[in-house]
């Protein structure tokens, strides 16, 4: 998927400066989708070039003018086509798991100081997100939500982040409590 989807997704809440769409990404796209902030504003200049987003500038007192980015009816054409077309494999390229594969003949250790570390990382996302799915729901049930709610996706996909930390978070303390098991072995010796 191209980053101009994404944020054409983004968009469909209205218009947004590049930094809220950078602070959006960070704060609720994030459980699918990274992006750094040059990434972004490279990719709102394409889209404006293509006419898939009017850009506008906004004066502010006492701030640098800001620019706003809103979708234009190609904007709306492409996402909607976008919608339409099947989704790619998903594949996982994660540096963590090439480490745990490797972490027989390497420094066990610092493999579980690494995946130790992926635990921690995956709380704390776990944590802002289940903060942010409280905001949203604002006391309602989830399913009284799913029912009267305006736009579900964006719930959906934050679910899909909740249970994606969970599931990090199983897996590390599982491969801890291995990597424990064989450190202690290694100490003890044969």
């Amino acid at each position: 998927m191209a980053l101009r989807n994404a944020v054409l997704a983004a968009l469909v809440e209205g218009e947004a400066s590049g930094y809220d769409l950078a602070k959006g990404f960070d704060a609720s796209v994030a459980n699918y989708w990274m992006t750094t902030p040059q990434q972004l504003y490279r990719e709102l200049e394409r889209m404006t070039a293509d006419g898939l987003i009017a850009t506008r500038v906004v004066e502010q007192e006492r701030r640098p003018n800001k620019r706003v980015h809103s979708l234009t009816p190609a904007g709306w054409r492409a996402l909607r086509e976008f919608t339409t077309e099947p989704p790619r494999p998903t594949a996982i390229r994660d540096e963590l798991l090439v480490k745990v594969q490797a972490m027989d003949i390497g420094d066990l250790a610092e493999v579980r100081a690494s995946v130790a570390e992926r635990m921690t990382w995956s709380r704390a996302k776990l944590a802002r997100y289940e903060r942010l799915r409280d905001r949203v729901l604002d006391g309602a049930t989830e399913q009284a939500y799913l029912i009267e709610a305006e736009r579900v996706g964006p719930y959906l996909t934050l679910l899909r982040g909740i249970s994606f930390e969970q599931e990090n978070i199983r897996w590390s303390e599982l491969a801890l409590t291995v990597i424990d098991r064989r450190l202690l072995a290694r100490q003890l010796g044969p």
